[in-house]
């Protein structure tokens, strides 16, 4: 007899010493089925339309009935705003200078309700020339471009100047992540914190940090608008502010900063307007103030955009001829885009955009069509409906040899 045939007195086997339940439990740990529940079993009850022409025609005709109304009203609601657009991409090279000259009529839209003028309207013009400013003491040349427009009806109040730019891809991935959020906010960020942002690459320039640092801020908008001047014997002006273009929401993002001049550098593209850097002259602007700067901060989702640059709230504009100067700093021939001023008035809807309107024209009358092309073709040829009572999932059955369940007492009935 072996040592392995022997009992030992006192040792019983693990298994034989083992309590029953923990079996069990172990067991049960050891399973990979879910639990016997109607949400892991889906088992829970749900609502199986059954698609009919009596169901189906009648939803038709009434998504057709709402929203082709609404489309309407969208589409006279987008009808009386009125506006002019103007693009002065190629001021500085087309445009003479310091002299009058038609904008080519391309470059020029605008829709007016009616005219206060009973002959035809003069059209635009523009001209260019160059001034000199003076930035922290140096004197920095600044390209100019004056454009003369008519207003062919009183509009507003209120009345909204946007700048409208084109090919411009604020929706980049790259583009879009590059900024520090706590550093707009008014922190301080070290250098070291800034070299483990988004900012990349716009970081740091010769060890001190830049602020605001990113792609999105290093390209800000630097066109001005000065106010429109209404030329007849007094040359009046129509006072325009940029206070109120930015979301109310978007100002608490933006904080005034703990930087000193000295310890960081404005971004590569602001040279023009900090040409010594921060200096007590030319301090850090605030960002929690400048709302210009808050409404490009906003990127847009596509290439084709316009944003809030001034606005009159509580004056109409009358109908005239007009002159604005622009400083034309932004460049947009470098990547084949385009940039234009663009003077409207707004509705509940907001702006004028025809293509909700259409829209919803568009899906109401193609339900009313398909709703009327579906009723005629039942009454002409209806299709005989199948036994509801087969698509009864919850009843138990069985397979014949076509492959279609059998409903409750069936199967003994074919026995």
């Amino acid at each position: 007899m072996s040592q392995t045939d022997l009992e030992i007195p006192g040792r019983a086997s693990s298994i034989e010493r083992q309590d029953p339940n923990e079996q069990e439990h172990e067991q049960k740990t050891k399973s990979r089925r879910p639990p016997n529940t109607a949400f892991r079993q889906q088992r829970l009850k749900a609502w199986q339309p059954i698609l009919t022409p009596k169901t189906v025609l009648p939803l038709l005709y009434i998504v057709g009935v709402i929203f082709a109304p609404i489309g309407g009203l969208l589409l006279w609601a987008s009808s009386q705003v009125e506006e002019i657009s103007i693009d002065y991409s190629n001021c500085f090279n087309d445009a003479p200078n310091n002299t009058w000259a038609d904008i080519p009529s391309n470059k020029v839209s605008s829709y007016f309700k009616s005219s206060n003028n009973s002959g035809a309207p003069q059209p635009a013009q523009w001209r260019r020339n160059n001034t000199i400013q003076l930035f922290d003491g140096e004197r920095t040349p600044i390209p100019q471009c004056q454009i003369q427009f008519e207003i062919q009806h009183d509009i507003g109040p209120p009345v909204l100047l946007y700048y409208r730019l084109t090919e411009f891809y604020q929706n980049h991935r790259r583009y879009v992540k590059s900024f520090d959020q706590n550093q707009l906010k008014g922190d301080f960020r070290s250098n070291s914190t800034i070299d483990g942002s988004d900012c990349d690459p716009l970081k740091t320039v010769d060890g001190k940090a830049i602020y605001p640092c990113g792609l999105i801020a290093n390209s800000l908008f630097n066109d001005s608008y000065t106010n429109p001047i209404l030329l007849n014997a007094q040359n009046v002006t129509y006072n325009m502010t940029s206070t109120g273009i930015a979301w109310s929401s978007d100002k608490d993002l933006y904080g005034k900063t703990k930087y000193a001049n000295d310890e960081v550098v404005p971004p590569p593209n602001w040279k023009t307007k900090f040409p010594k850097n921060y200096t007590d002259n030319n301090p850090i602007p605030d960002l929690h103030t400048w709302e210009a700067f808050q409404v490009w901060m906003r990127t847009a989702g596509l290439p084709r955009f316009s944003k809030l640059a001034l606005r009159n709230d509580n004056e109409t504009m009358r109908a005239g001829r007009y002159e604005i100067t622009i400083e034309d700093n932004f460049p947009v021939n470098e990547y084949g885009g385009t940039k234009s001023v663009l003077i409207s008035t707004r509705t509940v809807m907001g702006g004028k955009n025809p293509f909700l309107g259409i829209a919803y024209v568009v899906v109401g009358g193609l339900c009313i069509v398909l709703g009327a092309l579906f009723t005629v073709l039942h009454l002409i040829k209806p299709r005989k409906l199948g036994d509801h009572t087969y698509l009864t999932f919850d009843q138990p059955a069985t397979a014949t040899t076509t492959g279609r369940s059998l409903r409750p007492g069936e199967a003994e009935m074919r026995a």
